[in-house]
């Protein structure tokens, strides 16, 4: 599942070093945290800190697609529903 942090950062109209600042961090520290696989407890400061629950940091799935797992090579392949 992909992480839209970078896009609620942007909709709350704030960069990641405001966010840092808030959250008491380094920007640096926060940049890392984003770009790579924060833990549950990294996404709850983040979300508390934008004000937003912790879903909204999740990409949605598309309504009108199904996503499985290709059982021999691991890759996402997207089904249009109609």
């Amino acid at each position: 599942m992909n992480l839209r942090i970078k896009d609620v950062i942007k909709e709350k109209g704030m960069t990641i070093t405001e966010l840092a600042d808030k959250m008491g961090i380094n920007r640096v520290n926060l940049s890392n945290m984003v770009n790579g696989n924060p833990t549950v407890e990294t996404l709850n400061k983040i979300a508390d800190a934008l004000c937003v629950p912790v879903t909204e940091l999740f990409e949605q799935p598309k309504k009108d697609t199904v996503s499985i797992t290709c059982p021999n090579c691991g890759k996402n392949i997207n089904i249009k529903v109609e």
